[in-house]
Formats: C-alpha cells, sequence, structure tokens
C-alpha cells in the first residue's frame, strides 16, 4: 500500500468509476482496477460495489474511503509545512466551477498562477451547481465557484465577483436599436431562460416579480450556451450576465441593452468547507482569485485575457450597437 494507490482509490470513489480515475491518474484502467483489487485482497473485503453504475462505496468501503481521506489530507498538512520552510508552494489545488465561469474568465487566473507556482497542480473541473455543492460539501474538492451559493453552516461563501444583469436580443430583434430599455419595457416579451430548479432563474423570477413585470417563457434551458444560441435564432430576448456574452457580443451575433432604472447582478461566490484547513497553494490561489486581473503578468496572452475579463466586469463596458 502507498499514498498514489490510496490516492487513486478516493478518486474512484468520488467519480464512481475506474476509467475516469485511471484517466485522471495517467494510467490505463485495468491497472487501476489491479490495485483497488489489491487493496481489497489485503483486507479481506469487498471496497466497491462493481454491480451499480456509478460504482459505490460497500460500508467498509465507506469507512476506508473516509480514512484515507483524513490521512492523505494529514500527509498534505505535514508536506506542506516542511515545503513552506523551503519558500516552495507545490502540491494540488482542486477546483469545481460552474460551466457558465468559462475560459474568458478562469484563463488568467490559471495561468498566473501556474506563471507564479509551476510546482503547485491546479485541477480545474466544469459541472452543474448542485454537483460543485456537493463536491465541496463532501471534500472532494478544495474550492466551488457558484452562482448565488446558498448559505449553509458548514460551508464559507465568499463574494466573488458581482456580474451585471443585461437584456440580450438578436441582431435581427425589433430592440436591437436600442441601447438601453426601462424595465417595464420587458412586460409581455418572449423570454429564453433558465430552467426553474436553478438558482439563476428562482432570482430572475423574483427580480421580475419585485418590478411588476410578466413575460412569457418560451424556452427553458440549464446552461447559458444554449440560451444564447435560442436568442440569437429569434426564439426571444435573454436576461445574462454581460460576463458571460462578451464573445458574442464583440463578432455581432447577439446585442446587449442595459436596464435603466434596475440593479441586477448575478452574484459568483467562492464556496469552501469551513472546517477544512488550506495548504499553502490553495490559499494562495483563494488569494489570486480576489485580486484585480490587470495587475497580473503583462507578457502575451495573458494581458489580453485579464484585459477582456476587467471589461467583461465592468458594468459600462457595453459595446457600440451595431448600425
Amino acid at each position: 500500500m502507498n499514498l498514489r494507490d490510496l490516492e487513486l482509490f478516493c478518486e474512484i470513489a468520488s467519480l464512481g468509476s475506474f476509467s475516469k480515475a485511471a484517466k485522471a491518474h495517467g494510467i490505463s484502467q485495468p491497472a487501476a482496477s489491479e490495485i483497488v483489487k489489491a487493496l481489497e485482497e489485503q483486507l479481506g473485503c469487498e471496497l466497491l460495489n462493481r454491480a451499480v453504475r456509478p460504482l459505490e462505496l460497500t460500508p467498509e468501503g465507506k469507512i476506508y474511503y473516509d480514512g484515507c481521506r483524513e490521512l492523505l489530507d494529514d500527509y498534505r498538512r505535514l508536506e506542506d509545512r516542511i515545503l513552506q520552510r523551503r519558500d516552495k508552494v507545490v502540491g494540488p489545488v482542486r477546483v469545481a466551477s460552474i460551466y457558465s465561469v468559462g475560459l474568458l474568465q478562469m484563463d488568467c487566473y490559471v495561468k498566473e498562477f501556474e506563471r507564479l507556482y509551476p510546482d503547485a497542480a491546479l485541477d480545474l473541473q466544469y459541472l452543474h451547481p448542485e454537483e460543485v455543492l456537493a463536491r465541496v460539501a463532501n471534500e472532494e474538492v478544495d474550492l466551488g465557484l457558484m452562482s448565488f451559493a446558498p448559505r449553509r453552516a458548514d460551508l464559507i461563501c465568499e463574494t466573488w465577483q458581482d456580474q451585471p444583469i443585461v437584456v440580450v436580443v438578436a441582431p435581427q430583434h425589433r430592440l436591437a436599436g436600442r441601447k438601453s430599455l426601462r424595465v417595464s419595457e420587458l412586460d409581455g416579451e418572449s423570454l429564453v431562460g433558465f430552467t426553474s430548479e436553478l438558482r439563476m432563474r428562482q432570482e430572475i423570477d423574483r427580480w421580475l416579480k419585485q418590478a411588476k413585470v410578466s413575460v412569457n417563457v418560451v424556452h427553458a434551458f440549464d446552461n447559458i450556451e444554449n440560451i444564447k444560441r435560442a436568442v440569437e435564432v429569434g426564439s426571444g430576448i435573454g436576461l445574462l450576465p454581460i460576463a458571460t456574452v462578451r464573445r458574442e457580443l464583440e463578432i455581432g451575433t447577439l446585442i446587449a441593452l442595459e436596464l435603466e432604472d434596475v440593479v441586477w447582478v448575478r452574484r459568483l461566490d467562492i464556496v469552501y468547507k469551513r472546517t477544512k484547513p488550506f495548504t499553502t497553494a490553495i490559499s494562495r490561489f483563494l488569494e489570486l482569485l480576489h485580486q484585480d486581473p490587470e495587475t497580473f503578468s503583462k507578457s502575451g496572452t495573458l494581458h489580453d485575457a485579464a484585459g477582456s475579463l476587467a471589461q467583461a466586469t465592468d458594468a459600462t463596458a457595453l459595446p457600440s450597437v451595431p448600425k
């Protein structure tokens, strides 16, 4: 038994898959299966129920999994203490993010972290909101990035960004020649929105109710990309964070209109377990997320990405409307 085998077992258990965990560790699926089989033979019991998909832990496997995670966390903290004496930042930083916090927003942070701390290993996963929250709560990731994170006693939520909401329409829409509009003008419009279980949809419904505005939801999707595509083909208007439509505004497939008389924002939160001790690497990445990307390295595409992010999160940074 070695630490790498325990890490692999924990990865298999959290992902519920031999193949996914094997790929993450750079080994073959049969090799991963043999490692777990050897652990089971050593312990004299089955750790995983292979008859179901995704794989599930047996009662003994759950005990072993919890113990392995504690052991690995203790080892990482011990390793971190030693390496701090040599001013080295190493070790994994596991981040789960909702899909709409895309490359435009994350690329500059990832590249700057890799530049500053080349010995650390940043693992960024894109997941649905409920999966982000579950992985943070189960300590399968160190940090979660999501919108309107619920306030829970076991979690700490730090506000990361407040992204202004704009009305987006197709270039051929009758409102496309406008730069702004009052919220009352949304009354009766066809809206391409989010599915009802998403917190973003619930916030938009609350905002519209407060403004005494009624819209006709013609399509509902669980992701922003599908909403943008439906708006582009003229299905209706969208209410989206300006940061998520920057590319479409630049190439002219969508038009953005500011809301004149209300301030609606999507709050993006950084979420982590209250009781989870941080390694130096995790702490440094968290600190980096709270920095202005304009202060990062000015070299090449990194500076360009930082500039785009600063524009995307600026409430006044709407492109001119094509005539």
